[in-house]
């Protein structure tokens, strides 16, 4: 995701041009907002700066779970919801999709769909921040006698920005939870 400083990038992979223009036109002009219309210029406008993808399933010539499969084999870092007409049976449950939403998708479900991905982008952030914070103060707490971690400010700091960042953490769980609630 991005720094605050950038906008959000959306990549609205779908076949069906009208439709994809009209996704584009319902997300709110602080996004960053590009089109594909096929699964292969999908996969060439797909880069690092894309943090989320619309992603039709059924497209001729290449659908989106081939699509979905090669931005695995890339091993680009992005948030994927499929925007389809295809009702989600129990496969879904392996594709590597962040969202899976059924057609027809009124502005509300899709702006919804993209800040509750732009959350779960910020979630994973912070989850991964909160976790390397929590492995140096253990090999502290390990490596160093507890009169020491005392009298350390900095480790006092360690102790704070983890505290700070498990309260973040928790606040995005709860958002995404009911963001997906509400739906």
């Amino acid at each position: 995701m991005t720094d605050g400083t950038e906008p959000t990038t959306v990549l609205i992979v779908e076949d069906e041009q009208h439709l994809a223009d009209l996704y584009a036109e319902y997300l709110p002009e602080h996004y960053d907002v590009r089109t594909a219309y096929n699964g292969a210029d999908g996969l060439e406008v797909l880069d690092e700066t894309v943090d989320i993808v619309l992603l039709d399933r059924r497209m001729p010539v290449m659908s989106g779970n081939e699509v979905l499969a090669s931005i695995e084999e890339r091993g680009i870092d992005v948030r994927v919801a499929m925007v389809t007409a295809v009702d989600p049976d129990f496969d879904i449950i392996d594709l590597g999709v962040d969202d899976y939403v059924v057609k027809p998708v009124s502005k509300d479900t899709l702006v919804d769909v993209v800040e509750r991905l732009e959350t779960v982008a910020e979630y994973n952030d912070r989850q991964k921040r909160l976790t390397a914070k929590k492995l140096k103060r253990n090999v502290l707490e390990v490596e160093k006698a507890r009169p020491e971690l005392e009298a350390s400010e900095r480790f006092s700091a360690l102790e704070a920005e983890i505290e700070e960042l498990q309260a973040q953490v928790q606040a995005l769980e709860t958002e995404i939870t009911q963001s997906t609630i509400d739906r």
